[in-house]
């Protein structure tokens, strides 16, 4: 277990970790805004080889008094170190017009979150990883799936698995982002 973020692959030298970023949006064009952040990633120097699911559209977890949400999952190779990560994704929500009022599941332009970083397992203040909620969430589990069904979520089990046992209503799958 990782709890100081500071010693992980890929920060003190040039390798290049393989990273899980879940999009997701209910406000605006919610496809455009998935395809810009796509985009804003690819146009980073630190990052190469993005790989995006499908687009799957949800019912919102938490409010139900909010639009339907667009998801997606992109694998990444990055040399950038978790936290670095972790301010590329919060600077892309932010010029995506992505604001932080304090309320939990609430309706955004744009959510970025760092699912996986490589094995690492990491707690910090500002970071856990896997992601929090990452086994149960449908919006999450399918688009993962799609990029690598053999893909093995630490302390969590195989993707795969975790699919199978997750609650399958209300999610629909569309089309690509790339």
């Amino acid at each position: 277990m990782v709890n100081d973020v500071a010693k992980v692959p890929g920060e003190s030298s040039n390798d290049s970790i393989l990273a899980y970023v879940a999009l997701g949006c209910n406000l605006g064009d919610r496809y455009d805004n998935l395809k810009s952040a796509v985009d804003a990633l690819q146009a980073l120097t630190t990052i190469t080889q993005v790989q995006a699911s499908s687009v799957y559209e949800t019912s919102p977890m938490g409010p139900a008094d909010q639009p339907d949400y667009l998801n997606a999952v992109v694998s990444l190779q990055t040399r950038l170190a978790p936290l670095e990560l972790l301010d590329a994704l919060q600077l892309i929500e932010q010029q995506h017009g992505r604001t932080r009022d304090g309320e939990r599941w609430g309706p955004r332009t744009l959510d970025l979150d760092l699912l996986l970083y490589a094995e690492c397992v990491i707690e910090s203040p500002r970071l856990t990883v896997p992601h929090p909620g990452i086994a149960d969430r449908s919006f999450v589990l399918f688009p993962l799936a799609e990029l690598d069904s053999e893909l093995v979520i630490p302390d969590k089990g195989p993707v795969a698995a975790l699919k199978a046992q997750c609650q399958q209503f209300g999610i629909r799958r569309l089309n690509s982002l790339l």
